[in-house]
Formats: structure tokens, sequence, C-alpha cells
């Protein structure tokens, strides 16, 4: 029971990666508060979790509204009693270059991706400090890390998400809050699948993602949520500020 007696909220965590790493941490012991945008989802994963003996509760929340992620970090905190993982999850992704990118799409990106974090984590912070320290967990991508084409405004909210998860890791290490960011390719998620049909011809789009990724095979969101595990726990107790990438060898090349 690596999270026993933590407290973590999860954001987007009513499919894909988010309910991945919920059901993997309330397993190990952590009370969960699930959040997203739907609450259906959330209170589905909220029950599947309650059935197998797990603690968690759903909060409706869009993170690019401060009052929702105000509200999120109060819920916790009311809840269960404190927080000690921040999930950092939730993502809104669109294909195009920079001239088949409109205005709106450029600025919600930044706002779901980048803005929706700083909020959390302005809010998540004190939290955080009074119980003593704690983990806050990114999901980024690969494309933080490497461009792609028709990726323009995706790759830098992203790449952006990297270096502000560097900035905090360093202003609060001193609070005993570790920063780190999960920087994964192509992942059998409904974000994922939905970045294949993008390209017109899912099945050749996917084959063609496959042949750039060493080890052979999509990343599954149980994949993203071990990693998600290890650096919430004490294992991972000398790691802040990286960015890792999980990418069956991608940016290996």
């Amino acid at each position: 029971m690596k999270l026993a007696g933590k407290v973590a909220v999860v954001t987007g965590a009513g499919t894909g990666i988010g309910r991945a790493c919920a059901e993997l941490f309330a397993r190990e012991g952590a009370a969960v508060v699930l959040a997203g945008r739907r609450r259906e989802p959330l209170e589905e994963v909220a029950r599947a979790i309650e059935k197998s003996g797990g603690r968690a509760l759903a909060q409706s929340c869009d993170v690019t509204r401060e009052a929702d992620t105000q509200a999120l970090v109060e819920r916790a905190v009311s809840g269960f009693g404190g927080l000690h993982v921040l999930v950092n999850n939730a993502a809104y992704w669109m294909a195009g270059t920079i001239e088949q990118t409109s205005v709106e799409d450029w600025d919600l990106m930044m706002e779901t991706n980048l803005k929706g974090v700083f909020l959390l984590v302005r809010h998540a912070l004190p939290a955080l400090r009074q119980a003593g320290g704690g983990g806050i967990i990114n999901i980024g991508s690969v494309l933080g890390l490497v461009g792609m084409k028709r990726r323009v405004a995706y790759a830098t909210s992203k790449g952006g998400l990297v270096l502000l998860t560097k900035a905090l890791a360093l202003d609060h290490a001193a609070d005993r809050i570790r920063v780190n960011c999960i920087c994964p390719s192509l992942v059998d998620t409904p974000m994922g699948q939905e970045s294949l049909a993008g390209a017109g011809d899912a099945a050749a789009e996917r084959a063609r993602r496959l042949a750039q990724i060493p080890l052979g095979r999509a990343g599954s969101p149980e994949d993203v949520a071990r990693l998600a595990l290890f650096l919430a726990s004490d294992d991972s107790s000398w790691i802040t500020g990286a960015a890792i990438a999980l990418d069956g060898g991608f940016t290996a090349y």
C-alpha cells in the first residue's frame, strides 16, 4: 500500500489515463478525489473504486475556471482531511499548423493545458504544505520534448508544461513538494484514438505511429498510472523537476 493514508486529486479522471491513475492510487491506499467536466463518468469511476473497497469522491471541475479549481482542493480537504498528491491530467488536444489553428483553439489549448495546471497548483500548495509536503504529477507529452508536424499549439502547451514543472520543482523543493512530468507518446485512450482519427485513415496512421516506437506498441493507461504511482510514492523521494519520456523508445532516436 504505497499511498496508505494519502489523499490524491486526479483531474480528467473519468476516462483513460486519469481513470487508470485514480483506480491504481485507490488500490494502493489513497483516498481519491475524481475531477472532470462531465460528472457521469466520474461517478461511475467512484462507484467502481468504492465497490473494490476504496474511497473516492466525484467533483465537477473545469480547470480553466479558478473557482472550480479552488472548490476542488477544498473538497479534498473537507472530504478526506487534506491533500498529498495532485495529478494534473486534464487536457485539450487538436492538430494543425499555425495557419490551421484559430485564435480560439490556441487560447483553449493554453487555458486547459497550462493555465489549468497553474490554477490548480496555486490552490493546492497551501494544503500540500499543511500536509508536510507531497507530490505533483503533470501529465505532459513527448511533444513537450520533441516536435511533430501539425501539432503547433499542442506541442507548445506541453513544452510549456515541462518548463512549468521544472520551475515549480525549484520553487517548492524547500516545502518538500516534488513536481514531475510524465511525457507519454501514443497511448490507447479516447484522446489517443481521436488523434489517430484526425489523420483521416486511423488504421494507417496507427501503423505509421507504431513504426516510430522501438518497442512496437502503443502505451496503455496503466503504463502511465504505474509511473504516476512511483512518482507519487516515497519510492521516488529523490526525484523532482524531471520530465520523463514514457514512450516505448520514441525519443531515443
